[in-house]
């Protein structure tokens, strides 16, 4: 059986200053297309039998230049939805909220009918997305590959290695960035993480 691949879209602008974003269609800073083309060397030679994409642009553009014309759009790989906490920082949320975890206590409505997501909501989505992926995997060809968000992408790795969704709080995620999930003796496990291709 293949491994799965996680791939975080390149630097925005509020991933550089810590806003939440999520339904917020950003497009990647200068920065961030450099990250998403550094991609394209630690993916060149891998055989995919299935790559899929969030629908949001930055995640979208980060799959062309990293040369995956071939994404599929899943609109399960959307970001966490943030709710009435969208485009502010953790810092200025417990401001008012001083004992806030996104981990624990996930996010509240916000305007535009924005629901906000708990943990478990986006676990749900998490194991849609894996359930489409163990498909794919069994069937066999090759590797899968997911380009989505990084709190999404906790979540989703939390799901995969057996741990509830609040777990993802563990597995900080570099924009960018590659992992590999695997397995050994029949478990999943992460086998890299946050990799990038090394300077020459």
């Amino acid at each position: 059986m293949g491994d799965l691949l996680l791939v975080r879209h390149g630097e925005t602008e509020w991933s550089r200053s810590g806003r939440h974003t999520s339904f917020t269609d950003l497009p990647l800073t200068p920065l961030g297309e450099q990250q998403a083309k550094a991609l394209a060397p630690l993916l060149s030679g891998r055989r995919f039998c299935l790559v899929l994409t969030s629908p949001l642009r930055r995640a979208a553009h980060t799959a062309r230049l990293a040369g995956l014309e071939e994404a599929e759009i899943e609109p399960d790989l959307h970001e966490w939805n943030y709710g009435a906490y969208e485009g502010i920082t953790t810092r200025q949320i417990r401001r008012a909220r001083p004992d806030w975890q996104l981990w624990r206590d996930g996010t509240p409505p916000g305007p535009d009918g924005q629901p906000g997501e708990s943990p478990e909501e986006v676990g749900e989505r998490a194991d849609r997305v894996l359930s489409r992926v163990d498909s794919a995997l069994t069937q066999g060809g090759g590797d899968a590959l997911l380009i989505a968000h990084g709190h999404f992408l906790r979540v989703l790795t939390a799901r995969r290695l057996g741990l509830p969704p609040q777990d993802g709080r563990l597995f900080q995620l570099a924009t960018g960035t590659l992992g590999r999930l695997s397995t050994e003796h029949g478990n999943h496990v992460i086998a890299e993480w946050n990799l990038r291709p090394q300077p020459a």
